[in-house]
């Protein structure tokens, strides 16, 4: 299974490099080498969570996930996305932004490609922080199976019975965020973090729509076979919702790489190729943790992913005034993510000691 799960992650990897040596020399090499490995550690809280919501898809979707999914992550997420901020922000033709991205010495009214997607970076930063800090919200404010850091969660999910109290806390933060960080970019950055609420309420609603397919499977099953339609058909056209939502969830991630990057390079496909390789090992490493039920065996991982993701949000509405380091933000998630990890462990060894001790007391 993980030959044929990370088979393509390492083939891809391995074209990467060669054609990086090739066409960059050692330097170039070494530099997408490092992109590469700077992608993985700041996105393994990215590949738990996706997880949690590929899992409630079927195996196509899932394929779909790692195929047209690694596209959309390498190309549109790495390469077109921030080409189109930098336009929308500073106001530029989208082929002067093309010219400025292709030649990183080349300057429009004395700024570089990399110093105006930098200087975009208040808008890009509200808009993730606050789509990411709604994700949180929602999973600690919610009822859960299993709680983790019981003494903050289980009254956490008591006022979380009110209802859009996550909205509600978001607004504020922004509202706070605005105010403490932006400075003359106030507006911009209200303005970017109420569509990045926007489009978690969006793209959420309309997630749900898989949630209820699931409670019909069997009468769409049915009924598909009835009117000789395929099951695929039915749940691709459920899960459809849950895929925009992990692509969006994807490109909230990378914003804070994507950024980060110019520090280390300043050739956008350079970039776009590290970031890539390190995306389709995210993509791969989601998809091994649904087939080996990880999950399921490791009841915390979601919880640590969860509140590295929190840890995220915050820092991206930080960054709006203050520069946080790379491996800060990467090191916070691997702290959290092994902290429940090792929770986990611990929880097994005690149920299976439990499990244990039954038999021997009856």
């Amino acid at each position: 299974m993980f030959l044929r799960t990370f088979g393509w992650s390492f083939a891809i990897t391995i074209a990467g490099l060669i054609a990086a040596g090739l066409i960059w020399g050692a330097e170039g090499f070494g530099v997408v080498l490092i992109l590469s490995i700077l992608e993985i550690s700041l996105s393994f809280d990215n590949a738990v969570v996706n997880a949690t919501v590929l899992k409630r898809m079927n195996p196509f979707w899932q394929k779909i996930f790692l195929t047209v999914g690694v596209l959309i992550a390498v190309f549109g997420m790495r390469l077109v996305f921030p080409l189109l901020v930098v336009a929308l922000t500073a106001h530029l033709n989208p082929a002067t932004v093309v010219q400025l991205a292709l030649d990183s010495s080349k300057t429009h009214d004395g700024h570089t490609y990399a110093q105006y997607l930098e200087m975009a970076n208040p808008a890009i930063a509200a808009f993730g922080g606050i789509f990411l800090l709604m994700i949180f919200l929602d999973f600690i404010l919610e009822e859960k199976e299993f709680n983790w850091l019981r003494w903050l969660e289980k009254p956490l999910e008591k006022i979380g019975k009110l209802d859009a109290l996550s909205s509600v806390i978001a607004l504020v933060l922004l509202a706070l965020s605005a105010r403490l960080f932006a400075g003359d970019r106030a507006e911009t950055v209200l303005l970017a973090g109420v569509c990045g609420l926007a489009t978690y309420l969006a793209v959420n609603g309309l997630s749900g729509v898989f949630e209820s397919g699931l409670e019909e499977q069997e009468e769409a099953e049915h009924e598909a076979e009835r009117k000789g339609k395929s099951i695929v058909q039915v749940g691709g056209k459920a899960a459809f919702f849950l895929f925009l939502y992990l692509e969006v969830l994807d490109a909230s991630f990378s914003f804070d790489g994507v950024v980060g990057a110019f520090a280390i390079s300043q050739d956008i496909f350079q970039i776009t190729l590290g970031l890539g390789i390190g995306a389709m090992y995210i993509r791969s490493l989601t998809v091994f943790l649904v087939r080996k039920g990880t999950l399921d065996d490791y009841v915390y991982l979601e919880h640590g992913a969860h509140y590295a993701i929190g840890a995220l949000s915050l820092i991206l509405l930080a960054s709006i005034k203050f520069h946080v380091p790379e491996i800060v933000t990467g090191l916070i998630g691997v702290a959290f993510i092994g902290a429940a990890l090792a929770s986990s462990m611990v929880r097994n060894k005690r149920e299976q000691a439990l499990e244990g001790a039954e038999p021997a007391e009856s």
